[in-house]
């Protein structure tokens, strides 16, 4: 997914306006009419912006201002708040809106995105991967938790939290690299694991779905396959790595 337009400054008639891609990752409602909305935008951050009359069944704001609409913005900014002139909607997502389990598994990655992503910071990677991901949940029938899975992998190679798949963390050890090592942050070899109590044990498939997911071209990250016990594996691993890393738990509501 390419990001279009990431920022351009236009100025005229004594004002500045900012015009970027971004996603509305939170809406709220401001008087009867009005709602306040944070969008993530790829080198501006996180940003805080008023949508006046987007509530209105008239407003040409309306698409723009939903939850997970991705388009183009051109905003005005008046100290720390921006005001939305006018967006050009691109993706709106309505596959994952009337699809409850994707909702939900979507509804997880927001609040994700929400706590790894700061005001006037470079966020293009991180919205990048948060855009093929919701591609992937809306467009295919690939399993949420194997989406899941390799979207919080990548997300912690972005942040800087990669395990160490090249070698055992604990003694160099290129080959016989079977167990998973959460506070060693990384591969350990069948020796090394034995005086880990809270290492895992990996098969080739969940060994290879780790690798993958730190390794792979961001356009072909989720065009891979395997099987169900490996992706019990895998899931097993990315959550609990992930959940240490950002030492905060982070659970789906699944009915």
């Amino acid at each position: 997914m390419n990001l279009p337009h990431l920022k351009k400054e236009i100025e005229g008639n004594n004002m500045k306006s900012i015009k970027t891609s971004g996603i509305v990752i939170a809406e709220n409602s401001l008087g009867d009419s009005d709602k306040i909305l944070t969008i993530l935008t790829p080198n501006v951050g996180k940003i805080t912006c008023v949508a006046k009359g987007a509530k209105r069944p008239k407003s040409t704001l309306l698409a723009g201002s939903q939850l997970l609409c991705f388009g183009e913005y051109v905003l005005r900014k008046s100290n720390d708040l921006y005001t939305i002139q006018s967006c050009d909607p691109i993706e709106v997502f309505y596959d994952i809106r009337v699809d409850l389990d994707k909702l939900n598994y979507t509804s997880t990655i927001l609040k994700i995105i929400t706590d790894v992503t700061l005001e006037n910071q470079n966020n293009y990677h991180i919205l990048k991967l948060f855009l093929n991901t919701l591609y992937i949940i809306s467009q295919s029938d690939k399993n949420l938790d194997f989406i899941l899975s390799v979207f919080k992998m990548r997300l912690l190679k972005i942040l800087g939290y990669a395990p160490n798949v090249e070698q055992c963390v604990n003694c160099g050890r290129r080959d016989d690299l079977s167990e998973f090592s959460i506070k060693g942050n990384g591969f350990k070899c069948s020796n090394c694991a034995k005086l880990d109590k809270g290492s895992i044990k990996m098969t080739e498939g969940s060994k290879y779905s780790i690798i993958y997911s730190l390794k792979a071209d961001p356009k072909k990250l989720f065009s891979f396959n395997i099987s169900e016990s490996a992706l019990k594996e895998f899931e097993l691993i990315s959550r609990l790595y992930f959940n240490e890393k950002l030492e905060k738990e982070y659970k789906v509501n699944k009915f």
